[in-house]
């Protein structure tokens, strides 16, 4: 592993990127924490995630399912945001890990998911609502409410909390 008591240039690298990866992430958050654009009076429905989400991302119009994670705080306000995954035109892959890890770090009381799909269809799929169960489920062992999870399509949205699917 180690040439004369030195690293190797390879092992150089790969700790490098290391080291700018949780940089970045760490300022990523951080910023948004602090003073980002996502700062926002305190949600008070799905319509005023919708209204905020396109505001910064325009998820009615993506080509690509984007899974996009807003973390708030005990008043209800957006104290970070995450894109956790970008996937194809029909389909995203998402852990409860990837979900949970920024709400963990932002010392998050609450979440909310939301998710675009590009056929303009707002109705969720049976993996969507698969995935909001799962991420339910993790959010009460950690003690981090999933208030939501909304899809979005073609100039309309779904919100399972509002059709009683949370």
């Amino acid at each position: 592993m180690f040439e004369g008591g030195e690293l190797t240039q390879k092992q150089t690298r790969r700790r490098r990127k290391k080291q700018e990866t949780a940089s970045y992430y760490w300022v990523t958050t951080r910023l948004l924490r602090e003073s980002g654009p996502w700062y926002s009076p305190p949600i008070t429905g799905p319509d005023a995630v919708v209204s905020l989400v396109n505001e910064h991302l325009n998820l009615e119009n993506a080509d690509r399912e984007h899974f996009v994670v807003l973390y708030l705080n005990s008043g209800n306000q957006v104290t970070a945001a995450q894109v956790v995954s970008i996937g194809s035109l029909s389909s995203t892959v998402v852990h409860p890990r990837e979900v949970f890890k920024t709400a963990i770090l932002t010392s998050s009381m609450s979440v909310i998911a939301i998710h675009n799909h590009p056929s303009g269809d707002p109705e969720p799929s049976s993996e969507d609502i698969a995935v909001t169960k799962q991420l339910v489920e993790a959010g009460k062992i950690l003690g981090i409410k999933v208030l939501d999870h909304i899809v979005i399509g073609n100039k309309r949205f779904w919100s399972m909390r509002g059709m009683k699917q949370i």
